[in-house]
């Protein structure tokens, strides 16, 4: 049986809750970074307050209500997210609110699929866990591997996803891109499009401004070091209900304050800490403040506070230079009519303009599935994880619209009663050449924390899982300033299973 790695041990030598004299934190964002750095130091004792600028907790897995045009009141998400079963952090947190997670089911197969009627989907759902099984596993069953196309691989360069390592992968990759390493690995057009540049897109990134080590990275935790397999579970019903009112009564019932509607304007280190100015409230000061917010959110918090370059030099001068993801659409389509049964509850898309993924949510969720049943209907989200620059919001929604068509031809047939789409520009970028300069958890400003899916980070994690490890280390390391054992981390191995041996 696997036993996953320890990446934070927990130290019976220290106290496990902070003396009463510990110093208070601000928690800045509301996010899974946030929520899971404040649940920890309320957990163990400290008085934290969290601000969340929205109307209510979820970041980028946020909710909000909508009324359609028939009068029903529905909830929307920001859009979709895959619980992978590697997600320790993250699951660790989750089961604070339900020991089980009963709240998450299987999705099931999630192909891959592209419109060239010769490209059959792929699937990695039915693969062996243990790493190496898993690939040779791939090579067999997968349309993309076969004996003429592997001839022309450089097993050279295929094996460097066997040889992750935190530090040499970066200084041998960082420098190139992904599009570059595809090009170099030598696969088939076919293999590129169905198993390669889809994952690329997935973290919000086209291969040609992705990192080639942050690829090989997440190559390393979601499949290559994985020894969990590829099976992704969602919620049950939305956000709001099984995770962020939960995880809030939660917080509450720790003594941490939670306010939304509390944008912070700037921060400020004093003599008696740090102060936070908030938007139309009181100013927040404590000793330790942990910020959680996106890189926009980040860059416009730290760039707004006077004499920050001055307090912080080194982590201004990393925000400054912090990269952007693509620009990213999500729409919710509630339509009279469905997709084919034998549709997957979540596709990817490969080889579109714009359309990367498709999610029948009414296949997945609770309330949707009953919006559904009552309107002889689905429930479908349209998503573009990396979207033309120059496209308007509706050009990008009826382009999605147009590929599915061309993708599922009876998706014609179905009627769009509403819509709720929205582009965002708020992911983090991983571009190439810039890993030595991307500020970790820690920084140069004494009392001041970093977490999110853009901070760097030595345990392996990607997109919900980094924001969970990163909150769980910024919290650590209040407790380690304060004299309280860490909150232990588990983890996938951090380096590859051919890590460290020759290369030939």
């Amino acid at each position: 049986m696997f036993s996953p790695h320890t990446a934070v041990a927990a130290r019976p030598d220290l106290p496990s809750r902070v003396g009463d004299d510990a110093g208070a934190a601000v928690v800045v964002g509301g996010g899974i970074a946030g929520v899971t750095a404040a649940l920890v130091l309320a957990e163990r004792g400290v008085s934290v307050e969290l601000l969340e600028a929205a109307p209510a907790l979820g970041g980028r897995l946020g909710t909000w209500p909508r009324t359609l045009p028939d009068g029903t009141p529905v909830t929307v998400e920001h859009g979709y997210h895959g619980f992978f079963r590697q997600y320790y952090t993250l699951r660790a947190i989750l089961r604070r609110i339900d020991p089980d997670l009963a709240f998450l089911h299987d999705v099931g197969g999630y192909p891959i699929e592209g419109r060239d009627p010769a490209w059959e989907p792929e699937d990695f759902t039915d693969l062996p866990r243990v790493p190496l099984a898993n690939l040779a596993a791939l090579v067999w069953k997968s349309p993309s591997f076969r004996l003429r196309d592997l001839r022309k691989v450089d097993a050279r360069e295929a094996l460097e996803m066997l040889r992750y390592d935190p530090v040499a992968t970066f200084a041998r990759h960082d420098h190139r891109t992904t599009a570059e390493l595809l090009d170099a690995l030598g696969f088939s057009e076919r293999g590129r499009a169905m198993l390669f540049e889809v994952f690329a897109h997935s973290f919000f990134n086209t291969e040609q401004r992705y990192s080639a080590a942050e690829f090989l990275a997440m190559c390393h935790f979601y499949f290559t070091g994985n020894p969990e397999g590829l099976g992704m579970d969602a919620p049950r019903d939305h956000y709001a209900t099984t995770l962020w009112e939960p995880l809030g009564r939660l917080l509450e019932k720790h003594g941490a304050t939670v306010t939304t509607g509390a944008r912070a304007t700037v921060v400020v280190n004093g003599p008696g800490g740090w102060s936070v100015g908030v938007d139309g409230g009181p100013t927040r000061t404590a000793r330790h403040l942990v910020v959680a917010t996106d890189v926009p959110g980040t860059r416009g918090l730290l760039g707004a506070s006077p004499g920050f370059a001055t307090t912080a030099p080194r982590l201004a001068a990393q925000v400054d230079r912090l990269p952007g993801g693509e620009p990213y659409v999500v729409a919710r389509l509630y339509c009279r009519g469905d997709v084919a049964a034998h549709r997957a509850a979540f596709t990817g898309v490969t080889r579109e303009r714009v359309l990367d993924s498709v999610t029948l949510f009414h296949r997945l969720e609770s309330e949707s599935a009953a919006w559904a049943r009552g309107a002889a209907g689905s429930v479908i989200e349209l998503h573009s994880y990396a979207c033309p620059h120059d496209a308007g919001l509706d050009d990008l929604v009826a382009a999605m619209r147009t590929e599915l068509v061309a993708l599922w031809p009876e998706f014609a047939d179905v009627e769009v009663l509403d819509t709720d789409a929205h582009r965002y520009t708020n992911a983090p970028g991983f571009d190439p050449g810039f890993h030595p300069h991307r500020p970790g958890v820690v920084t140069d400003a004494r009392g001041l924390r970093l977490a999110g899916d853009w901070v760097a980070s030595d345990v392996p994690s990607a997109l919900m899982e980094r924001a969970a490890v990163t909150g769980v280390l910024a919290a650590n390391d209040v407790l380690r300033e304060e004299g309280a054992a860490p909150e232990p981390i588990a983890s996938i191995a951090p380096r590859g299973v051919l890590a460290g041996r020759t290369r030939t």
